[in-house]
C-alpha cells in the first residue's frame, strides 16, 4: 500500500489519479489518496468509483473496487474550493499537509512508500513555504536534510544532478568534489538496494564544453570533478568520466553506465525528459522511506480538460512498489 499526495488541487494531479486507479486497480500497487473526500467525490462522478476511508488498512481492502481517499486533519483541510487552472495560495496548508501525512504514515510503517502528485513551488512560496521543492521538504520531514539526492529514472536513462533547485550561477559556485562524491555514493547504494544493480556503473558528466578540453575551456574538470572521480574509484566504485555532456547521452554511451551523475539540474533533466518524458519518474534517494513522483509539473494550462497523460504517475506508482519490494527483500 502506497500513500499518494493530492498535489496542487488546481492542477492535473487529481485527474491523473483517477486514471492511475483505473490502470492499477486490478494489478496494483494499491494506493490511498490523501485529500478532501468531498472534493474528490465531486470530481469523480462518472469518472471513477471513490470511497472515503479512515486508514491505509481499510484502503487496501477497497482498492480493487474504488479509489480510497483518506481525509486530512482539520488544520490541513482545503481552505477554498479548488478551480482547475487557478492555483490558490490559501490551499498551501492542505498541499503540504498531504505530504506531511504521507510521510508520517510511511515513517510509522503503515504504508510502503510515498508518491507525490505535482506541486507549484511558486504558489507555495506565496504562502511562506521555505523549501525549494518536494525533495528538500521530504528531507526535513524525515530528518535527512543534507542526505537527500534527486534521481530521474526512465526506461532509457537514469540521471542524478549534483546541484538541484538553485540558479545556474549558484550551481557553479556551490559545486565541490565532496558533493559529487556524496551524491555518487548515495546513487550507487540506491542502485544496489532499490534497483537490483549489483555492480553499479556511474558516468560523471563534465561541466564545460568538451569536458573542459584539458583545461582550455574551463578547469573545473581538473580541479573539482576528476579528484572526486579518483576518490570514488579508490573506494572501489565503477566510475567513468568526466564525460563530454554533448555525447554521453547517445544510445551507445548510455549502454555503458547505469546512472549519469550530472553537475546541474538541466544538464540532467533535459536528456531524461527528451528520451522518457511520458515514463520518467522522480525518485528521492537518501531517505529512510520510498518516495517517487511523476517527472512533470501541475500543467495548470490543461487542468480539468481531461487531456493530461497519466503515464508518468502510473510509472511512479509502479516504481515505488518495485523499490518497496526490493527493500523488503534485501
Amino acid at each position: 500500500m502506497l500513500a499518494l499526495t493530492m498535489g496542487d488541487p488546481a492542477g492535473i494531479g487529481i485527474e491523473l489519479t483517477f486514471w492511475a486507479w483505473h490502470a492499477l486497480r486490478r494489478t496494483g500497487p494499491a494506493f490511498v489518496l490523501l485529500a478532501d473526500p468531498d472534493w474528490v467525490a465531486g470530481l469523480a462522478k462518472g469518472v471513477a468509483e471513490m470511497r472515503a476511508v479512515s486508514s491505509p488498512e481499510e484502503a487496501r481492502e477497497v482498492f480493487g473496487q474504488a479509489l480510497p481517499v483518506m481525509a486530512l486533519s482539520g488544520d490541513a483541510a482545503l481552505a477554498s474550493t479548488p478551480v482547475p487552472g487557478r492555483p490558490d495560495p490559501a490551499n498551501a496548508a492542505a498541499i503540504t499537509g498531504s505530504i506531511a501525512e504521507a510521510v508520517r504514515l510511511a515513517m510509522d510503517g503503515r504504508v510502503d512508500g510515498v508518491v507525490t502528485n505535482p506541486i507549484a513551488k511558486s504558489v507555495l512560496k506565496q504562502a511562506g513555504f521555505p523549501h525549494p521543492g518536494h525533495t528538500e521538504y521530504l528531507a526535513e520531514l524525515t530528518g535527512a536534510s543534507g542526505s537527500e539526492v534527486m534521481m530521474l529514472a526512465g526506461p532509457s536513462l537514469r540521471v542524478v544532478p549534483v546541484t538541484i533547485h538553485v540558479s545556474l550561477r549558484q550551481a557553479l559556485d556551490s559545486l565541490t568534489s565532496g558533493e559529487i562524491v556524496r551524491v555518487a555514493r548515495t546513487t550507487a547504494a540506491s542502485l544496489r538496494r532499490d534497483f537490483g544493480v549489483s555492480n553499479p556503473r556511474l558516468a560523471v558528466a563534465g561541466l564545460n564544453p568538451h569536458a573542459g578540453e584539458d583545461g582550455h575551456m574551463g578547469t573545473e574538470e581538473i580541479t573539482i570533478i576528476r579528484p572526486a572521480i579518483e576518490r570514488l574509484r579508490a573506494e572501489g566504485l565503477d566510475v567513468s568520466g568526466p564525460m563530454p555532456p554533448d555525447t554521453m547521452f547517445t544510445a551507445p554511451a548510455r549502454a555503458r553506465y547505469d546512472a549519469a551523475i550530472c553537475m546541474y539540474h538541466d544538464q540532467a533533466l533535459i536528456p531524461l525528459k527528451t528520451l522518457d518524458m511520458a515514463q520518467g519518474v522522480n525518485v528521492t534517494l537518501g531517505l529512510d522511506l520510498v518516495r517517487t513522483s511523476p517527472d512533470h509539473g501541475t500543467a495548470f494550462d490543461i487542468a480539468g480538460e481531461g487531456v493530461a497523460d497519466p503515464a508518468s504517475l502510473i510509472a511512479a506508482l509502479r516504481m515505488a512498489g518495485l523499490i518497496a519490494r526490493n527493500r523488503s527483500a534485501a
